[in-house]
């Protein structure tokens, strides 16, 4: 995952509205057991990982390469009996030690995808399973596309935009996604939409995607204050005009949810 994601943690857990929706959906499909044994992989600040321990009895154990997101994590759950550890996917070294592996909204943020999941593999037990949720399409969010879109027209981001780097890995098809699992039952993909204002919006922007566009890791030139503050303005008048004679911006998602098993 891309450092630049972590830098800016504040506000996180509050307005990351669209991963907790799908996040619900996603830990119907798994249906944990009472007694599994769970690894919430790209746990984050852990508000989902507090949730899986009130599921099950058994060990759980949430993995972050932030250092920021694992110390919040850590002083949120204080008394829970849940492990944290600072750990990317492509660097996790479990051997047959979870009966689930919990995977929400970060499958995308993975540097090496296919290193990652034969690391899940090995990190199930037998018939173990993982459950991820990601963004099915290069278009993962059309309003976010079309307030980005501004941004290469703009002449005050234009020439520093042009430099710009997508640190995400996007896949188009569910097939494809299920491609990379030799083992799995599917899911078949569809889309969530739901309704918020504008301020809303860019305040669920500014919760994951807006990490990308403004890490410097993903520019080839130096960012400047003027560009951030240009990008934050360009992406919020976008929305106010993607709203509807109610003020409301239908903001609509494309998301992909996979089950695999371990045989």
């Amino acid at each position: 995952m891309k450092s630049g994601f972590f830098k800016n943690c504040y506000g996180y857990e509050k307005y990351a509205t669209v991963q907790k929706s799908a996040s619900e959906i996603l830990l119907k499909l798994l249906k944990i057991g009472e007694n599994d044994d769970v690894l919430d992989l790209g746990c984050g600040t852990g508000h989902l990982t507090r949730k899986i321990r009130s599921l099950t009895k058994g060990r759980v154990v949430g993995i972050d390469p932030s250092e920021g997101m694992i110390r919040e994590a850590i002083e949120k759950s204080k008394g829970l009996d849940i492990t944290y550890e600072i750990k990317s996917a492509e660097n996790m070294d479990y051997e047959e030690g979870f009966d689930v592996i919990f995977c929400n909204s970060a499958f995308q943020w993975f540097k090496d995808p296919e290193k990652a999941i034969k690391n899940c593999y090995r990190s199930l037990k037998r018939s173990g399973r993982i459950g991820t949720q990601a963004p099915a399409k290069k278009i993962y969010c059309p309003n976010f596309i079309e307030a980005i879109e501004m941004m290469k027209r703009d002449k005050r981001t234009e020439k520093i935009f042009a430099h710009f780097r997508e640190p995400w890995f996007f896949l188009e098809t569910a097939e494809e996604y299920k491609s990379l699992f030799e083992r799995c039952g599917f899911k078949v993909m569809f889309s969530i939409t739901t309704e918020h204002t504008p301020e809303d919006v860019f305040k669920i922007l500014s919760s994951g995607a807006i990490a990308g566009y403004l890490n410097q890791d993903c520019y080839e030139v130096e960012l400047t204050e003027d560009y951030i503050s240009a990008f934050m303005e360009i992406v919020k008048k976008a929305f106010e005009r993607q709203s509807d004679e109610n003020g409301m911006v239908k903001l609509k998602f494309n998301r992909v949810f996979l089950i695999a098993v371990k045989e």
